[in-house]
């Protein structure tokens, strides 16, 4: 089974730069987008119906930002949209899929780099994203919890870690965060198979940062502990470019 997930960045937009056609071509059997800025009524459902998918979508209340969603071609026994903190959920944060023997969440992690608000909102994200995946695994132990984190783990996440040092998305509390979060439960299902520097998935829009690979890599696929012996490949797609993002694929 391949999973996909995928920061489109506007979901109109990737589908105007051929994000349809890649994605019958790559044809994962599940894929979680984050950043859909669209509602439902707002997309052509038959581009993904036609394909086989079953169509879960989570937009944030306010239009055109933010928002989740999942495309399945294996119907979950069950779906579940949002934590149930209002701060996240009006924003279209998480959308969690479950299926007969594992949970599939796609998830997109706040930005800090507006300022020191929404950083403050993005710590407390963390904290209560913790607590809820700490909980919800006693239930659920075959979860992937997929999507853009918005932060780098660790300096060979990012192309420049000393210019970097005090930027949202490298800051010491967040890769602590990500400390916590892989020393309890999850794995970084990337560097179990590749701990080489330059690989990322997000790169600014400014000073050709893409060409000249200039990135970040802030998507994970994270698996919990007993997930990980079901994980033959996870790969990044640099070559896939419909969004300042690119798709990062878990094969199990």
């Amino acid at each position: 089974m391949k999973i996909v997930s995928y920061n489109v960045n506007g979901i109109r937009a990737a589908l105007n730069k051929g994000f349809a056609d890649w994605l019958k071509a790559t044809d994962p059997d599940i894929i979680g987008l984050q950043e859909v800025k669209a509602i439902e009524n707002q997309i052509d459902r038959s581009i993904f119906e036609d394909m086989g998918y079953e169509i879960y979508w989570y937009p944030a209340v306010k239009k055109g930002y933010s928002g989740t969603a999942i495309l399945t071609k294996q119907k979950p026994k069950h779906v579940v949209y949002g934590i149930g903190i209002d701060a996240y959920d009006d924003e279209g944060r998480t959308i969690r899929a479950d299926f007969e023997d594992f949970s599939f969440i796609s998830a997109y992690f706040p930005s800090g780099t507006t300022g020191d608000i929404r950083q403050d909102f993005k710590y407390q994200f963390l904290d209560d994203i913790y607590g809820y995946t700490q909980d919800l695994i006693k239930k659920l132990p075959n979860l992937i919890l997929s999507g853009d984190y918005n932060i780098c783990h660790k300096p060979i996440d990012i192309h420049n870690p000393v210019s970097n040092k005090n930027s949202s998305g490298f800051l010491p509390e967040e890769r602590a965060w990500m400390d916590k979060f892989t020393e309890n439960g999850f794995t970084d299902s990337f560097r179990m198979f590749n701990t080489d520097p330059h690989h990322y998935t997000w790169w600014s829009y400014r000073a050709g940062a893409r060409g000249k690979n200039l990135g970040w890599r802030i998507d994970y696929h994270m698996v919990t502990d007993s997930m990980q012996k079901r994980v033959k490949r996870s790969i990044i797609l640099p070559e896939a470019k419909h969004s300042d993002h690119c798709p990062i694929m878990i094969e199990i």
